[in-house]
């Protein structure tokens, strides 16, 4: 199948609007970074000296874990830093990790978008879906069955599938060596907080409470959140371009909470994928100022959205 239909900069904005839209800062994406960082050490700080807030810091770190991911992807655009190896380096070992294998993935949701040969396809086929299925995928995610089956059940699965006789061992050392990164960043954040707590004893559950409890919980659901508002019930095989995928108007609290880092305004990624995430903004006002937003697939609120995704 041919690739998906694109749009052209030039027909919807001026050579020196487009200038200002596609230049990607040497600061503002490292900005970004600290940014996500501060907040989830913020966070973590208040939590620790005020235990009451822990629900709080769940949701902003959680939240900021997936700011983590947001900033990941936008590297692979090569639009976190002009240049390309301190983009890569940084989302490598300072934001989620995997840039490289993720960027020859997500190229081909962006090239095949919303066609059977988009990898991400599946995200979004299964909507609309009834709302009672809805609570029961939320519930799976608040209570850590989602973040368990992602991580462990490959190998649980084998493990239960394995011959009569046959040894564990080399399946969960197999298993181990492919989930290295994941392990060995978590057992270094362990790691530290332990030796914190030996200086300062009320922090020996943070690595627990304020890392690993957030990533079980809050940034699965908020991932989820963000498939669903990004392309579920687009049409597939969708011939319009500015109908790929979905804008949802973010408040205040949808973006401290669900949404950070202008992952919000996914359609106007889609029609220009190489624009960095911090102008997303201002091309979405300047489409909105010559009409071109009211073609476009545009929510106001994931609860409009939900309400889209499930409807009964």
């Amino acid at each position: 199948m041919p690739a998906a239909a694109r749009v052209s900069p030039k027909d919807y904005f001026t050579p020196e609007e487009w200038t200002r839209l596609s230049h990607h800062s040497s600061w503002r994406g490292l900005a970004l970074v600290a940014h996500c960082w501060a907040m989830i050490f913020a966070a973590g700080a208040m939590a620790v000296v005020w235990p009451i807030t822990l629900p709080i810091a769940v949701m902003i770190i959680g939240t900021r874990q997936l700011g983590l991911a947001i900033l990941l992807h936008d590297a692979a655009h090569g639009a976190l830093h002009p240049n390309l190896k301190l983009n890569d380096w940084v989302a490598e070992w300072i934001c989620s990790g995997g840039v490289a294998p993720y960027r020859a993935y997500h190229l081909q949701h962006h090239k095949f978008a919303q066609q059977a040969e988009d990898p991400d396809l599946g995200l979004s086929a299964p909507f609309p879906i009834s709302r009672q299925s809805l609570r029961r995928k939320i519930i799976r995610d608040l209570t850590g069955q989602t973040f368990f089956k992602q991580h462990f059940g490959p190998l649980t699965r084998k493990l239960r599938e394995r011959k009569p006789g046959q040894v564990a061992w080399p399946i969960i050392a197999a298993e181990a060596r492919r989930k290295r990164r994941f392990l060995v960043g978590n057992g270094l954040g362990l790691l530290v907080m332990s030796l914190a707590s030996l200086v300062w004893p009320p922090l020996w559950w943070a690595w627990f409470g304020l890392w690993l409890l957030p990533l079980a919980t809050w940034y699965p659901m908020v991932t989820r959140l963000r498939n669903i508002a990004e392309h579920a019930c687009v049409a597939k095989d969708e011939p319009d371009p500015l109908r790929h995928a979905r804008t949802t108007l973010a408040g205040v609290a949808e973006r401290l909470f669900i949404a950070p880092y202008y992952v919000n305004y996914h359609c106007e990624h889609h029609m220009f994928m190489h624009v960095p995430c911090y102008n997303l903004p201002a091309a979405h006002r300047m489409l909105a100022k010559t009409g071109v937003t009211d073609g476009m697939l545009v929510e106001r609120g994931y609860a409009s959205v939900l309400r889209i995704a499930a409807p009964a």
